[in-house]
């Protein structure tokens, strides 16, 4: 177990890491685009992009989406990588229900699905798609490992896994800035905009916590990847990994 999985929403109950995660999820979905858009300053939209574009050169038909929250993530892959179909799965009800309700405005429910699933057990077959994608989703995985194992499983032979995920910048002075806005600005706004007080506080531990760069590549590398690759964003802010099956 690393440490990151030990790390939980709420503290003062008995709940495990999965079913807080889904609680405050669902606590935070109404306001979780316009937060994460606001508290990234933006920046989040161009690392979806990259990572996205990561993609370009299998050119995948079937593609899912775990963790897919609001949809965000695969709407912005609709747009750039033009699949047959993309499948979301998600624990929390209530960021699907906010994902579903952006399929409907975008006439897209021929071409994105999305459904309640647990990414340790993934309801596909084997070789089931031509990528897997997850965006700010892994450090939430109660087991990392297995998550990560299950995701290789669903995916074809030759397919490609893209994780964009938050990561602790190390050299000074984007270290200490960082540092000062994660662990006191990013929960006091969250505080103030949404109704889970907790959730804005979780965020910077679970991502001080996450065992990001090479030692999540040799994380995947367990799970069953045979090609992974780490790519640094922004003064190592966040990171776009890349594994192959």
């Amino acid at each position: 177990m690393t440490t990151s999985e030990t790390v939980k929403p709420y503290g003062d109950t008995d709940a495990g890491k999965k079913q807080q995660v889904a609680d405050m999820f669902d606590n935070i979905s109404g306001t979780y685009d316009f937060l994460n858009h606001f508290l990234s300053f933006g920046i989040d939209i161009i690392w979806r992009r990259k990572a996205i574009r990561a993609l370009k050169a299998v050119n995948p038909q079937h593609l899912l989406d775990v963790a897919t929250g609001t949809g965000d993530f695969a709407l912005e892959a609709i747009r750039i990588l033009n699949p047959r179909k993309i499948t979301g799965v998600d624990i929390s009800q209530g960021m699907l229900e906010v994902a579903r309700e952006k399929i409907t405005k975008k006439g897209l429910q021929n071409r994105f699905e999305v459904l309640l699933g647990d990414s340790e057990n993934l309801p596909f077959d084997n070789g089931t798609f031509d990528a897997v994608t997850v965006a700010f989703g892994v450090r939430n995985f109660e087991h990392l490992e297995k998550g990560l194992a299950d995701m290789c499983r669903v995916l074809k032979p030759g397919g490609k896994a893209v994780i964009l995920e938050f990561s602790n910048p190390r050299k000074f002075p984007v270290k200490q800035l960082y540092g000062f806005y994660s662990t006191r600005v990013l929960p006091l706004i969250g505080r103030l905009f949404s109704k889970d007080s907790r959730a804005y506080t979780y965020l910077p531990e679970s991502v001080a916590q996450f065992p990001d760069g090479e030692r999540f590549t040799s994380i995947m590398r367990r799970a069953g990847f045979g090609y992974t690759e780490c790519r640094p964003q922004t003064f190592g802010i966040c990171t776009i990994y890349i594994g192959t099956k």
